[in-house]
């Protein structure tokens, strides 16, 4: 498998992380004060969730327990302090991740342990030597459209499964500039899952009806997209 770290400039500034696939704000943003009504009403609505939406069998959601639901409101909270903000961004990106990996194939293998027992887990540590590959994509100030500046893959990219990870899809067209890519490269979009915190239902709806091979993965879907997030999570808000 392949996890592909993309990174976008925000203000004529890099921001990136190992965990950062495509950063993106959203095209048409509200004013803070009418974000901030909608945040506040939204967060006592419990109907808006993505079972309040069909983007097909390919689009999928994690488990929302308590404790996931505890951790998107902290994120959301403009209150949150930057390292309780990372804290708890690093627990839902663990989560999707997690839920990400169980989405690739796996084949069976057999260890022996000091009680001769067979067991799944030296499979899974192969995991930790992942290959990385980058794409840079920045927004252009004027049309306000992706572009991609810079692109590092392996070349074996088509013969494998990949991973693209965006934790913040507000318009999807980032997202969208990095698939291209990776088509061009000759990765079949059956072979692609893309990792997500937040979506908005518009950013979804385009990915899915532009990419319909593609297997999205997500915490939420939400009118109201956290916009914050690339600010606070590297500090420069």
């Amino acid at each position: 498998a392949t996890l592909y770290s993309c990174c976008q400039t925000l203000n004529n500034k890099i921001e990136c992380g190992l965990f950062t696939a495509v950063m993106e704000h959203d095209d048409m943003s509200p004013s803070p004060k009418s974000q901030d009504d909608l945040i506040r009403q939204d967060a006592t609505d419990d109907s808006i969730t993505v079972q309040n939406y069909n983007f097909g069998p390919n689009f999928v959601c994690i488990r929302i327990s308590n404790g996931v639901r505890e951790i998107q409101t902290v994120i959301r909270d403009k209150t949150t302090s930057r390292n309780d903000f990372i804290f708890y961004c690093d627990r839902l990106i663990r989560l999707v991740v997690e839920e990400g990996l169980n989405r690739l194939p796996y084949l069976r293998c057999k260890v022996t342990t000091p009680t001769g027992e067979a067991m799944e887990h030296g499979l899974r540590d192969c995991c930790r030597s992942i290959r990385i590959g980058k794409i840079l994509v920045r927004r252009d100030e004027e049309s306000e459209d992706a572009k991609v500046i810079y692109t590092n893959l392996p070349k074996d990219i088509h013969q494998r499964k990949v991973l693209l990870m965006s934790p913040l899809m507000s318009s999807g067209n980032a997202v969208a500039e990095a698939l291209k890519i990776l088509k061009a490269h000759d990765v079949n979009e059956t072979s692609v899952v893309l990792l997500n915190l937040f979506s908005t239902p518009q950013a979804a709806q385009r990915l899915v009806s532009e990419f319909p091979g593609l297997t999205i993965l997500t915490s939420e879907v939400h009118p109201v997209a956290p916009t914050h997030f690339g600010h606070k999570y590297f500090g420069t808000d």
